[in-house]
């Protein structure tokens, strides 16, 4: 009983931080000084052409840029009806705060930006697609990055998802498929 009793409390022991190497090995903290580095800054770059977990191998897919910087003309993902369902359900949590329901910059956030309103989403179909992916990846003008909280597929989900809009405001109804085109025509009676 008395061995089964010691063992118990080795076992609880070793879990605790005094028994424990790793809380006392040589490391830096975030935000913190550091005497390793010549600069003194704790916190350093990822290496360049390093790929976080998880993360797209491909540079394209990664960073809505061709090798040579450009951006990518048209999304290197399939566009399905699932990728746009994702990309509306992100883009109102993320961008309809700042850029409206309808990505015409018009929002109560919007209203109150008193040095320079989001744009609207609409007015520039012409921008390639790694263009919104990049804005949403690096940040643009006073938007911050969004890739902390958005993965790769998100972003893109939500470029999917601005294109559907931008070609739902200028959409013919003779252009609607014919479920659709009915259904519009009786509401509209």
């Amino acid at each position: 009983m008395r061995t089964a009793g010691l063992a118990a409390l080795l076992l609880v022991a070793t879990g605790c931080d005094v028994l424990n190497p790793m809380m006392f090995q040589p490391k830096v903290k975030p935000y913190r000084k550091s005497e390793f580095y010549p600069d003194g800054v704790a916190m350093r770059h990822p290496p360049a052409g390093s790929v976080p977990v998880g993360a797209a191998t491909d540079p394209a897919v990664a960073a809505g840029r061709d090798a040579g910087g450009k951006y990518l003309a048209r999304m290197p993902v399939p566009v399905t009806r699932e990728l746009i369902a994702t990309g509306q359900r992100r883009f109102d949590v993320f961008c309809a705060v700042c850029h409206g329901v309808l990505a015409n910059g018009k929002s109560p956030v919007a209203r109150n930006m008193s040095i320079r309103p989001p744009p609207s989403l609409l007015e520039n179909p012409a921008r390639p697609d790694g263009f919104y992916f990049a804005a949403m990846t690096e940040g643009y003008g006073y938007m911050p990055s969004y890739a902390p909280w958005l993965d790769e597929q998100e972003r893109w989900s939500i470029v999917a998802y601005v294109r559907a809009l931008q070609l739902s405001q200028h959409a013919r109804l003779d252009q609607a498929p014919p479920d659709v085109r009915a259904r519009l025509e009786k509401e509209t009676r």
